[in-house]
């Protein structure tokens, strides 16, 4: 038996074990799964030790808005799944994307964001944040002479997804942190589609890495958070905005995510074998005008996806022949499938981002993004392929 306090039993180990195993040290009770603390406070054994806890000079629980066992074994297992430094958890994935924000940027600085983003996180950056002095210019995903020409001397950071929401948009991550670094500039990655299943971006050279828990991390949409990993001394900013302002994830969301982080990598396995089996049909459909999906060897991004990827994801759209009417009489049609915005979900979802996750956005920035009104997602869920097929065959025989 090794005695050494410094030895790590999870030092290289694989994804799976951290994903099962990473954060979790058993309390005096000897618990084989992770126990949940409901607790809103902790009682300190003196005034003394609550003043140290307080200032930050002794570690330890102090309140649950920022410290929380259940919260912490989470941020830790995520920082591990990631290679990260550190993490911290908050209430929700757009929360994970305001704290990173609110705490790294000020009045007058600028932000480059690809316009192929989430709805939601265009409209924060695009309206929100501007009232408070922030700037930020929108460019396409996949042009780094764009990306390049943006960037100012007053650019603070660089947001991205990859892949981009709904239309499977690729970008060469390690180009443009190379690009971002050449210029003083964070870069910070949405990696909700892909997880660190199936793709790394700090080991790409990105400083920080976004999710929303409540897509894949969870895998059977039941609870809302966030999490934002990378360096200490960037996580560290994020932290003290959480603490002072309060995005913070529930105990209790913490406790079922780690539940789902344990079949993480089966499951984007699973999702990306879906997936690319449904593209290739949905190619074959008379009524479909075009598939979006990175597993495809037509698509733009294949080849980059395929360098910096594992797999290729549960997330795939495409467009019907004709425009809104037919979209939605094909969404209609379906019976077994949820029409609902989440994805990451083990069910099969389906959606018409024109009305809904992209509803926000004007017309010319639903134009630019490609969300045209004849465009369907599909988050390609875990049933057997065959009846996801046959439930997507009554729809598109509706038209």
């Amino acid at each position: 038996m090794i005695d050494d306090d410094s030895y790590d039993p999870l030092a290289g180990a694989g994804l799976d074990t951290l994903a099962i195993r990473a954060g979790h040290v058993r309390t005096a009770e000897g618990e084989h799964s992770e126990p949940l603390f409901l607790t809103s406070s902790y009682v300190f054994s003196d005034a003394a030790e609550a003043a140290a806890r307080f200032s930050g000079e002794q570690p330890g629980n102090v309140y649950s808005r920022y410290t929380n066992p259940t919260v912490r074994v989470f941020e830790e297992r995520i920082a591990a799944l990631e290679g990260a430094e550190q993490a911290v958890a908050t209430s929700s994935g757009m929360a994970a994307i305001l704290s990173t924000c609110l705490a790294l940027l000020q009045a007058g600085d600028h932000v480059v964001c690809s316009r192929d983003v989430f709805g939601t996180t265009t409209v924060l950056l695009d309206k929100y944040l501007q009232r408070f002095g922030v700037e930020t210019t929108f460019v396409p995903l996949t042009e780094m002479d764009q990306w390049q020409q943006a960037i100012r001397p007053e650019t603070k950071l660089m947001f991205l997804e990859t892949p981009s929401n709904p239309l499977c948009e690729v970008a060469d991550i390690s180009a443009l942190a190379e690009l971002a670094h050449s210029k003083n500039v964070l870069l910070v990655v949405d990696n909700c589609l892909c997880t660190p299943a199936l793709q790394k971006p700090l080991e790409l050279g990105a400083d920080l890495v976004v999710h929303s828990a409540t897509k894949y991390l969870d895998g059977q949409g039941r609870c809302m958070g966030g999490v934002v990993a990378g360096r200490s001394e960037l996580v560290n900013e994020v932290l003290a905005f959480i603490r002072s302002a309060g995005p913070t994830m529930s105990p209790f969301n913490a406790w079922v995510f780690l539940k789902g982080l344990e079949t993480l990598r089966l499951r984007m396995e699973a999702h990306s074998a879906n997936a690319l089996e449904l593209a290739l049909w949905l190619q074959q459909q008379p009524q479909v005008e075009n598939v979006f999906y990175t597993g495809l060897t037509d698509h733009p991004g294949h080849e980059i996806a395929s360098h910096q990827q594992r797999a290729f994801g549960g997330v795939l759209s495409f467009r019907v022949k004709g425009g809104r009417e037919q979209a939605w009489q094909v969404i209609d049609g379906t019976q077994i499938l949820s029409l609902t915005a989440n994805l990451g979900d083990a069910k099969t979802t389906i959606v018409h981002p024109a009305t809904t996750t992209h509803g926000r956005l004007t017309d010319e920035q639903k134009a630019e993004t490609g969300i045209t009104e004849n465009l369907i997602r599909i988050a390609v869920g875990l049933e057997d392929i065959v009846d996801i097929k046959a439930d997507l065959a009554r729809g598109l025989s509706a038209i």
